[in-house]
């Protein structure tokens, strides 16, 4: 496994027992890019799959370093914090909740365009395990959807 993603030890994808990788370009800055993927609160508007995100620790809607927040996202409630935070480059945090362990990662590479997105999941836990069982893809499917509705956002304004 060759991941550009920086990987905590016990979530590195060799030793995880779920994980995801999706990539898109996008004909904006990383800069354009980096303010929708951290404006965590309007991820609901433009991403289908996730909702009632309210920071815990912070005022505003802007992740940063250390924010902790909380969220629904795959039918789950997930309080999440924060572990990455290199502006318009690197964004990662972790996600707790019943039966769910994760870790996910954002990687924004310039190009002579705009740039490529890269996000980057390992889970554990039952209902991790499960759903990878039952619907293989779904994860896939919907971390696709949210680099399209992120590549639609950046692209308009």
């Amino acid at each position: 496994m060759n991941s550009k993603i920086t990987w905590p030890a016990p979530f590195h994808p060799s030793i995880s027992p779920v994980f995801v990788s999706n990539t898109i370009d996008i004909n904006a800055s990383p800069e354009k890019v980096w303010y929708w993927l951290t404006n965590a609160t309007t991820w609901q508007e433009w991403y289908c799959n996730a909702s009632k995100v309210k920071l815990m620790n912070q005022q505003g809607g802007s992740l940063q370093a250390g924010t902790i927040f909380r969220w629904r996202t795959f039918g789950a409630n997930l309080r999440s914090e924060v572990k990455e935070f290199i502006p318009n480059e690197r964004l990662a945090w972790d996600a707790k909740g019943i039966g769910i362990l994760a870790y996910h990662a954002w990687l924004i590479i310039p190009t002579a365009t705009g740039c490529t997105v890269l996000t980057e999941e390992t889970q554990y836990g039952i209902l991790c395990r499960l759903g990878k069982l039952f619907m293989p893809y779904r994860m896939y499917k919907y971390h696709q959807l949210w680099l399209e509705g992120l590549k639609r956002k950046a692209e308009e304004s």
